[in-house]
């Protein structure tokens, strides 16, 4: 049977099948310009696929697709239930729908007086220059003002009027809205009044009742309320896209990665948990496999086709509650990862005045110009252009039939044009290598400063941390990033150009809970903290109750603390002893900030349990070398690369032809299945007996 892990990107699709089947490995080892095999311990083999998420002429859904192409099945055939024990995918079609603002029509309903509240925010001001503020689009179409309210003491002050909530709602379901977000004054501790109106949508007909005090039981009604109508916008996108993925796989175990970087059933998975859906599973790859190469200190770098998401690891996940992507606010625990618009495929562009890379994205269609279907010029082309990138070293799956190999002919042309274009604009005549170098300096510019903000602006020395690299671009200019930030080391897992995938595999059951504190930490509150963890633990284990039943369990506790007259919180552990946590939050705050302010009282804002349940995981098997210590690994080719302002005699090397203890001296450049590795002039890659490609700065 097949265990398979996938990770819808933007641009490509990887997949990761395990199988205990020898049949299969050895059916698909033959056509091994499309899939890697690779043994793993017990008996089983890994099936490594790489496919572009959009395809129309080819296929409806890559991952169906990607499965079908594994066992061995037609567009027609059905997947047969028996064949498969479980699917464990990320997915950006939330993402996507927040992205270009294609959700579902919501109706928001929130408390009489508060109309506005979710539009008015608060007031924040990204850029204090702009003179003309361009608030962000509103996820909701329409507001209903009930009359009702709760004080803060939990007296109700004014009772719900059903009849007039009723006929709003009836109204509002005759336009045709089946979104429904409930969000009323104090409700994260009192949602009597929600309750209420939930069960008046249901009886109407609305097919998605999002409800705040499930869905962010926390302080702040703007931060809780754009929390809820997020969740109502995109829950139905992703339940109809479950619902078309597990049409295809009936019978089969169908689970989705969070944003927290924990795994849930696909029928309790959320539009609020779905947004770092796919990088998540990235960030888990990254950690799990840096940590069993011995490195405690790491930050990860995912560089794929439409972004590069980037994350600090320091023992254990960095999760942030308070996060704005696309525009949309959101109060739910995901995984700290910054993420910025340049991948291989963001669009290279000349202004008239300087080079810029991105924002846009080429995506999978039409792709690179590269790829045979009309795209623009891109950072991948970049690199084929400097001679990082070789066609014969690519799967051919470009052009319309998906047959073709990457086209460096039009590369060339389209870079010597647009060399010739900034000559004649700026009077600055460059080459046409000269020219994609610089876009590939300004691409790295912005992912180093990406890394700086999760690093060096926090207090963080990232020249002791190791640079984990994956992702199917990353490998092109990871000794580039670690040239610019000062770092001397970077890890390549065997499977980085599919770490996100990978990474499925690699993740365990989690749910998190979070209850609303607000009081001064004192010993006094401690039995109040402990009663409210058990209260949250039992709910965390309900969910995970349908998940598994034998798995090891974990409970970790946290609480989250401030400043008494701020509003900036940090997490710490929870203890019985205030001293304890006191301690650890001022070492914390003075690591973060820099000062400590020992006569203020510190606030209890919000506190969570996270409950896990430890998931079998993957083990790969040692190498043993088999070439003499002396004999050095042998290239396949000598190739022609820009690097460092000249061009340069270039070996390239097959990563599954070195052996542990191989040493290669850049610059060189080590080409896999489903990523290209350039070793820069100034360093050296050597292959562990784990096969870890470690690159270290001479």
């Amino acid at each position: 049977m097949l265990k398979v892990f996938a990770d819808r990107g933007g641009t490509f699709t990887d997949i990761v099948a395990v199988t205990n089947d020898r049949a299969i490995a050895d059916r698909l080892s033959s056509n091994a310009e499309r899939f890697l095999i690779a043994p793993l311990s017990k008996g089983q083999w890994a099936i490594v696929y790489k496919l572009l998420s959009e395809n129309p002429e080819q296929y409806q859904d890559a991952v169906i697709q990607g499965i079908r192409d594994i066992i061995g099945l037609s567009s027609k055939d059905p997947i047969p239930s028996d064949a498969i024990e479980v699917v464990k995918m990320g997915t950006t079609v939330a993402t996507n729908a927040l992205l270009e603002r294609n959700g579902d029509r919501v109706v928001l309903v929130i408390t009489k007086g508060f109309k506005d509240a979710l539009r008015i925010g608060y007031q924040n001001r990204p850029n204090i220059f702009a003179r003309h503020i361009i608030l962000p689009t509103m996820l909701y179409e329409r507001v209903l003002e009930v009359d009702e309210r709760y004080d803060a003491s939990g007296n109700e002050l004014t009772p719900v009027n059903i009849e007039q909530v009723k006929r709003d709602l009836q109204a509002a379901y005759d336009t045709g809205i089946r979104s429904c977000a409930i969000v009323f004054m104090h409700s994260y501790r009192y949602p009597n009044h929600e309750q209420q109106v939930a069960q008046l949508a249901q009886a109407l007909g609305f097919t998605q009742i999002s409800v705040s005090h499930q869905v962010s039981p926390l302080m702040k009604l703007v931060s809780r309320g754009d929390t809820t109508v997020v969740d109502a916008y995109l829950t139905p996108i992703l339940k109809r896209y479950i619902n078309q993925v597990a049409s295809q796989l009936l019978g089969v175990r169908l689970m989705f990665m969070k944003s927290d970087g924990g795994l849930v059933a696909a029928q309790q998975f959320q539009g609020k948990d779905s947004i770092l859906s796919g990088p998540a599973g990235g960030i888990v790859g990254a950690v799990q496999t840096s940590k069993r190469a011995g490195f405690e200190l790491v930050i990860t770098f995912d560089m794929g086709g439409t972004s590069t998401d980037v994350a600090h690891f320091k023992g254990e996940y960095e999760r942030q509650l308070d996060s704005e992507i696309a525009g949309a606010r959101m109060r739910v625990p995901v995984l700290a990862i910054n993420t910025i618009a340049a991948g291989g495929g963001s669009i290279l562009s000349f202004d008239g005045s300087s080079y810029r890379v991105g924002p846009e994205s080429a995506r999978s269609n039409p792709g690179p110009a590269c790829y045979r279907r009309g795209g623009p010029l891109a950072v991948t082309d970049a690199n084929v252009m400097l001679g990082k990138i070789h066609p014969q070293y690519f799967p051919s799956v470009f052009g319309l039939d998906g047959n073709l190999p990457l086209d460096k002919d039009i590369v060339i042309q389209k870079f010597t044009k647009l060399a010739q274009e900034i000559a004649a604009t700026a009077g600055n005549p460059s080459t046409p290598e000269q020219v994609a170098d610089g876009f590939i300096t300004i691409a790295v510019e912005n992912m180093a400063n990406a890394i700086k903000k999760i690093s060096l602006q926090r207090g963080y020395d990232v020249t002791q941390y190791v640079l984990c690299c994956f992702g199917g671009a990353g490998g092109q200019v990871a000794c580039l990033i670690a040239n610019t930030l000062g770092m001397k080391k970077i890890f390549l897992h065997p499977y980085a150009g599919v770490l996100s995938a990978y990474g499925m595999g690699l993740a365990d059951v989690r749910a998190i809970r979070e209850g609303a504190v607000e009081e001064p930490l004192t010993q006094a509150l401690i039995p109040k903290l402990v009663e409210l963890m058990k209260s949250l633990e039992t709910q965390a284990s309900r969910e995970l109750i349908s998940n598994e039943t034998n798995n090891e369990e974990e409970i970790i506790q946290k609480v989250h603390l401030k400043y008494e007259g701020t509003n900036s919180t940090l997490t710490v552990n929870f203890a019985d002893n205030v001293a304890v946590m006191r301690q650890e939050f001022e070492g914390e705050h003075k690591s973060r900030y820099g000062f400590i302010q020992l006569e203020k009282n510190l606030i209890v804002e919000s506190a969570s349990v996270e409950v896990i349940l430890k998931m079998e995981t993957l083990e790969e098997p040692l190498l043993v070398r088999t070439r003499s210590t002396e004999q050095a690994p042998s290239s396949v080719e000598t190739v022609q690369m820009f690097a460092a302002q000249q061009w340069h005699d270039t070996p390239v090397y097959r990563r599954e032809h070195l052996e542990p203890g191989d040493c290669i001296i850049g610059p060189a450049i080590v080409v896999e299945q489903i990523s290209t590795i350039v070793v820069e002039p100034n360093w050296e890659a050597r292959l562990t007996e784990c096969n870890h490609l470690i690159l270290e700065r001479r």
